[in-house]
C-alpha cells in the first residue's frame, strides 16, 4: 500500500487531521466547562461535531461525488482552518464558541465521503481491504494520541490546542494537493439526478433491505452508549480528581480507555477468533457493550471507570467490524457511496444525542448515576435487538443476491501502473465479513 505515492498523502494527511481533531475535542469540553461550569454545555460542545451529521450528512455525503475529490478534501481542509483559528483567539461567549465549531463540523461529511470514494480510485483488491483496516486502527490511534495530548495542553492553554489543530488543517491541505494529482468528477452510470433522489436512493437501499435495516438499528443503537464516558470526561474528571494535574490525567483516563480497549479487542477478536464464532458473537458483543459500563453506577474509581470503558471498547471492536462486513457484503456496489452517508450520518447522530442527552441528565443528577442507569437501559435495547437478529440463512441469501447485482452492473476497472482504478467500488471480496473494510468512520 505504501508504495503508492498517492495513498501515502491521504493516508499521513487523514491521520494529521484525525489527531488534531481529538485534540480540539478535549481541548473544547475543557475550554466550555470551565467558562460555564456546566456539564450540559460541555456535553454539548463534544455533541456539535456530530450535529452536521444530522442536519444534512447524506446531502453533504451525495454531494461530495459531484466534484473532483482532491479539491473537496483541500477545501473542506482550508474551511475549517480559520474557523479553529478563531476560536482559539480567546475572550468568546460560548455560544459563539459552538457556533464556529458547528460551522467547522460541517466540512466534515463531505470530506470523509470524498476521502472514502478515493481510496478505491487508488488501491484495489486485498490492498484497498488492508487500507481502510489500517484506517480504522490509525484513527482509534489518533484519538488515543489527540486526548492525551489535548488533555494535557488544555490544562495550560486550550487556546494553543486549537491553534495546533488548525494548523493540522493547513499541512493536510498541502499534502493532499501535491501529493494526490486531479481527477475529474465521474457522474454515475444512470446519469446525475436530483441531489435530494440520490440521497433518498441510499436511504430506501439501507432501510428497505431488511438484513441492512437489522445492521444499521444495531450499530446506531451501539454507538448510544460506548462513547458517554468521552462525552463527559472533563466533568467526570472534575468530579473524581479536583483541578490540576490529576484532573488532566483522569480526563485522558478517562478518554482513551474505550478506544485502548477497540484496539484491544480488534486485534484479539480478529486475529484469535474465527469467522464463523465471530458472526456467533455479535448478539453477545452488542449486549456486553452497555452492560460493561453498568457498574458505574455506584461510582467507582478512575482507573475502574477507565476499565469499565475499555470493556465496553473491545464489545464494540467485537462487533463493528463483522456487522460491517455483512453489510457490504449484502450492499450492491452501486448504492456503497449513498450508504457510507446513511451509515456514517446514523453513527454520528446516535453519539452526539448520547453525549448531549447524558450531559443535560448530568446537570440534574450526578455523572455516575447517570451512566450506569442509561447504560442499564441500553442492556434491555440491545437483548431486544438480539432477539430480533436476522438469522444466518437471510445473511446468505442477502449476500447471494447483492452478488448477483453487482455481477450485472460489470466489474469495475482494475488499477494499473500509470492508470487509477474505475470510481466504482470493487464486487464484494469472498473473503469472511470479518476481513471486509467497514463503512468509512463506522
Amino acid at each position: 500500500m505504501f508504495a503508492q505515492r498517492e495513498y501515502r498523502a491521504v493516508f499521513a494527511a487523514t491521520v494529521l487531521t484525525w489527531t488534531g481533531d481529538y485534540l480540539a475535542k478535549a481541548a473544547v469540553t475543557l475550554l466550555v466547562y470551565q467558562q460555564s461550569q456546566s456539564v450540559a454545555l460541555s456535553a454539548a460542545a463534544f455533541a456539535t461535531s456530530y450535529l452536521p451529521w444530522l442536519l444534512g450528512g447524506p446531502l453533504l455525503t451525495t454531494l461530495a461525488d459531484r466534484y473532483p475529490y482532491r479539491t473537496v478534501m483541500v477545501m473542506c481542509d482550508l474551511v475549517r482552518l480559520p474557523l479553529y483559528a478563531t476560536i482559539a483567539i480567546g475572550g468568546l461567549d460560548t455560544p459563539v464558541i459552538l457556533a464556529l465549531l458547528f460551522a467547522a463540523t460541517l466540512a466534515n461529511p463531505p470530506s470523509q465521503a470524498a476521502r472514502s470514494a478515493m481510496l478505491p480510485l487508488l488501491l484495489t483488491g486485498d490492498r484497498l481491504i488492508v487500507a481502510l483496516s489500517l484506517h480504522a486502527s490509525a484513527g482509534q490511534a489518533a484519538q488515543i494520541a489527540g486526548y492525551v495530548v489535548g488533555a494535557g495542553i488544555a490544562l495550560y492553554s486550550p487556546a494553543l490546542a486549537l491553534l495546533i489543530n488548525a494548523a493540522t488543517f493547513g499541512l493536510s491541505a498541502l499534502i493532499i494537493w501535491f501529493g494526490v494529482r486531479h481527477r475529474p468528477a465521474v457522474p454515475p452510470e444512470d446519469g446525475r439526478r436530483h441531489l435530494l433522489r440520490e440521497t433518498a436512493a441510499g436511504f430506501a437501499m439501507v432501510f428497505g433491505t431488511p438484513v441492512l435495516r437489522a445492521i444499521a438499528i444495531l450499530v446506531f443503537c451501539a454507538m448510544l452508549f460506548a462513547i458517554v464516558p468521552e462525552g463527559l470526561a472533563a466533568a467526570w474528571a472534575t468530579e473524581l480528581a479536583g483541578t490540576g494535574a490529576d484532573r488532566s490525567a483522569t480526563q485522558a483516563l478517562i478518554m482513551i480507555a474505550a478506544p485502548a480497549g477497540f484496539i484491544l479487542g480488534g486485534l484479539l477478536v480478529g486475529r484469535g477468533l474465527r469467522p464463523e464464532l465471530r458472526r456467533t458473537l455479535i448478539r453477545p458483543f452488542a449486549v456486553l457493550a452497555p452492560l460493561a459500563l453498568v457498574p458505574a453506577v455506584f461510582n467507582p474509581p478512575p482507573v475502574v471507570v477507565a476499565l469499565l470503558a475499555a470493556v465496553a471498547g473491545v464489545a464494540v471492536a467485537g462487533l463493528l467490524p463483522v456487522t460491517n462486513g455483512l453489510f457490504v457484503l449484502a450492499l450492491p456496489q452501486g448504492y456503497r457511496a449513498r450508504a457510507n452517508g446513511v451509515m456514517n450520518t446514523g453513527v454520528q447522530v446516535m453519539q452526539g444525542a448520547a453525549v448531549l442527552v447524558t450531559g443535560v441528565l448530568a446537570d440534574r443528577f450526578t455523572i455516575p448515576r447517570v451512566v450506569g442507569l442509561w447504560s442499564l437501559a441500553g442492556v434491555l435495547l440491545m437483548l431486544l435487538l438480539a432477539l430480533r437478529w436476522p438469522t444466518a440463512q437471510r445473511f446468505d441469501a442477502a449476500i447471494a443476491e447483492a452478488r448477483r447485482r453487482s455481477e450485472q452492473a460489470g466489474p469495475p476497472v482494475p488499477a494499473t501502473p500509470g492508470r487509477p482504478a474505475d470510481q466504482r467500488t470493487p464486487p464484494p471480496n469472498p473473503r469472511p465479513p470479518s476481513s471486509e473494510a467497514g463503512i468509512g468512520a463506522v
